[in-house]
């Protein structure tokens, strides 16, 4: 495209950035983008997106933090690539790494939106800190946004595979009063957990009352 003096576009950059990500080559598509905008090409939302996502899942934190601070000028949905960030980061059990741009959005006038939140709480299950997650639904709640379906799900899993299961009733309690429905896989989970003799009595009382 060089040779014939085409200059490729915003989806063309994209495509290949995203190619060489799932190559587990995050080097070469950092250097698309600098090629991208020395070609006067603005990166979108998009390119930003997958670069991070591939920063991220090829353990190259440092690079994706880079990136999300060269973000900050630029006039984006944040809480998208936010999400894509904390996703990332808490996925690779990088969970301190994943606050920082989370607990940061304050302070540039933004708020997380309910998927946002829900994936940090995901990532605060993932190492039990269960009080961290109840503080933050409480955070959310004050912000203005209803937690859905997916936060109570995703917190009862949470709950229930730390044997927290006086956590798991308050949720489900919670999401069933809010008119949600456990999913399929938190209801596998719960039905694992009633089939042991090992389940907390409180959780059969709970089932016996509420659906027998």
């Amino acid at each position: 495209m060089s040779n014939n003096r085409m200059i490729p576009d915003v989806v063309t950059y994209n495509t290949l950035i995203g190619g060489f990500c799932r190559a587990r080559r995050p080097h070469n598509a950092l250097e698309l983008l600098h090629d991208m905008q020395a070609c006067g090409q603005r990166p979108n939302l998009q390119t930003y997106a997958i670069l991070l996502d591939g920063h991220c899942k090829n353990l190259h934190f440092y690079e994706a933090m880079a990136l999300f601070l060269d973000m900050e000028d630029q006039k984006f949905d944040f809480n998208l690539v936010i999400y894509v960030l904390i996703d990332g980061m808490c996925t690779a059990r990088k969970l301190m790494t994943a606050k920082e741009p989370f607990n940061s959005l304050p302070t540039k006038g933004l708020q997380p939106d309910v998927r946002t939140y829900t994936i940090m709480i995901k990532g605060l299950c993932k190492e039990g800190l269960l009080n961290e997650v109840s503080e933050l639904l409480e955070k959310m709640d004050k912000n203005g946004y209803s937690a859905d379906d997916v936060t109570y799900n995703t917190t009862i899993q949470g709950s229930l595979q730390h044997n927290e299961t006086s956590w798991a009733i308050n949720y489900l309690l919670m999401m069933v009063n809010k008119g949600f429905s456990a999913n399929a896989t938190t209801a596998t989970i719960l039905i694992d957990l009633l089939s042991t003799n090992e389940v907390d009595k409180t959780l059969q009382y709970f089932f016996f009352q509420k659906f027998v």
